[in-house]
């Protein structure tokens, strides 16, 4: 049975989740691609909005909302495997 690293794995989940948001508040600034998901995103995230700042602010929201529930999927991911 090959462990998961808890640490490693929730900080990978937060940085792709948080490049993403980020990602996509940036390509939605200059035109209206993704702004449905932006839109329900801002919903959740406070701050996310189409802007530059908005964009930074959602990133950091969603690394910190993934990388914590990539930490909880690790742990119980080790849990059942044992």
């Amino acid at each position: 049975m090959v462990k998961l690293d808890i640490k490693a794995f929730g900080l990978s989940v937060g940085i792709v989740w948080g490049l993403a948001m980020f990602t996509l508040g940036l390509i939605n600034t200059s035109g209206h691609w993704g702004s449905g998901f932006v839109e329900v995103m801002s919903t959740l995230y406070i701050g996310y909005k189409p802007t530059v700042l908005g964009s930074i602010i959602g990133g950091i929201w969603g690394f910190l909302d993934a990388g914590i529930g990539g930490v909880v999927v690790a742990w119980l991911y080790n849990k059942i495997a044992k």
